[in-house]
């Protein structure tokens, strides 16, 4: 792969978590997975509009996985986002 475009893969990936609500997304899937953008909104107390648009930007960057359910689509991180919050977890 060339450096150029790996820099630019994780600069995608640092867009997709750099964003207060969206690292508390992150936080409340690895606490409960498999949540739904209406649990999402709910349990945060957002918008369902601007969870869904959250929740989109952190799968583009990779760092959530949708599953169809019926209805409704369910939400777990990926091995990245684990990564993700442990790294954020330090800089505190």
């Amino acid at each position: 792969m060339k450096e150029g475009k790996s820099y630019r893969q994780m600069e995608r990936i640092i867009k997709g978590f750099a964003n207060h609500r969206r690292l508390e997304i992150l936080d409340l899937l690895k606490q409960e997975p498999e949540l739904s953008v209406d649990d999402i909104s709910e349990r945060l107390n957002i918008g369902y509009e601007n969870a869904s648009d959250h929740v989109r930007k952190l799968a583009i960057a990779g760092l959530v996985l949708k599953r169809n359910d019926g209805n409704s689509v369910r939400h777990k991180l990926t091995p990245r986002a684990e990564s993700v919050l442990v790294f954020c977890k330090r800089l505190k």
